[in-house]
């Protein structure tokens, strides 16, 4: 059986667009989709039994709510829901041990206006060892610009460093292009070579400029061949940016329906990180930002 795709729900708008993204993804996917929501007593507070039954009843009938929403609006999804008690973060990350996907809203019930990630969101990205997309959701109400709705130009964006290239991030992005049938930008960011701009370089010509991007250009082509020959069904625009990583990629992602990054996991470390440019890219990327765990 595949693995499901999983999405957490606490009640807010947050959470429900984050929940229908997930429900056409599990579609697409043809898996079940499993919603989570947790309800755990308040840490160090003595919660009487009734007051404790009607916070758990009203997570009960909010699970049923968005079932019935969900299934509704798509007849041949499975959908199941769970109630945790631990706390939101932890019953996610347990949950998604065996999930195939974690869908979360960029931000939940918590924080403040202008809050752009809240901080179980960021929890996911740092720590599921499944891939995790955060979902935003505009100031008006309405679905992120990057969304499932139908489109006359599909198209998705990943980071690739031609480098250090991320295997399981260029899977996820190129499996999501081919499912979706849009085409991938692979954005590659570069910068000058150190001496080129070293205190005794008055100027940087254009034609070393022309040079090193030329190069730029034949390393990224030569990198990206067995994920093109793997993946034959996909549209692929190779793009080389002359700008810092996680400008070139928010330049790159206006429109987009997914931004693919990657996320270094330490077996050692009890707590994952964010990279400086991911981090960025969730705190401003107005489409849904996917975090694919790799090996360091």
């Amino acid at each position: 059986m595949s693995h499901p795709v999983l999405a957490g729900i606490d009640g807010s708008a947050h959470s429900s667009v984050a929940a229908d993204w997930a429900a056409r993804e599990a579609v697409l996917r043809g898996v079940q989709l499993h919603l989570v929501h947790a309800s755990p007593a308040l840490p160090g507070t003595a919660v009487p039994l009734p007051a404790a039954d009607r916070l758990r009843h009203m997570g009960e009938q909010m699970l049923q709510r968005a079932v019935a929403d969900l299934s509704d609006r798509h007849p041949d999804l499975e959908v199941r829901s769970e109630q945790a008690d631990d706390a939101p973060a932890a019953a996610l990350l347990a949950a998604a041990r065996a999930a195939g996907l974690l869908v979360v809203g960029a931000r939940g019930t918590g924080g403040f206006d202008g809050l752009a990630v809240g901080s179980v969101a960021l929890r996911m990205a740092m720590g599921a060892s499944c891939p995790v997309v955060l979902v935003p959701r505009r100031r008006d109400g309405a679905l992120g610009e990057g969304t499932h709705e139908a489109r006359s130009a599909a198209e998705m964006v990943v980071g690739f460093d031609t480098r250090h290239p991320v295997g399981e991030a260029a899977d996820f992005a190129f499996s999501a292009a081919e499912a979706h049938g849009a085409l991938l930008r692979v954005v590659r960011a570069w910068a000058l070579p150190a001496e080129s701009v070293s205190p005794g370089t008055l100027a940087v010509t254009e034609e070393d400029r022309a040079t090193w991007e030329d190069q730029e250009v034949l390393q990224l082509s030569d990198a990206l061949r067995p994920w093109r020959e793997k993946y034959p069904r996909v549209t692929v625009r190779p793009d080389v940016v002359l700008l810092h990583p996680a400008e070139a990629l928010l330049n790159s992602a206006r429109g987009a329906e997914l931004l693919v990054v990657g996320r270094r996991t330490d077996p050692q470390a009890v707590e994952g990180r964010l990279g400086p440019t991911a981090h960025a890219v969730l705190h401003h990327a107005v489409c849904p930002v996917a975090v694919v765990p790799h090996e360091a």
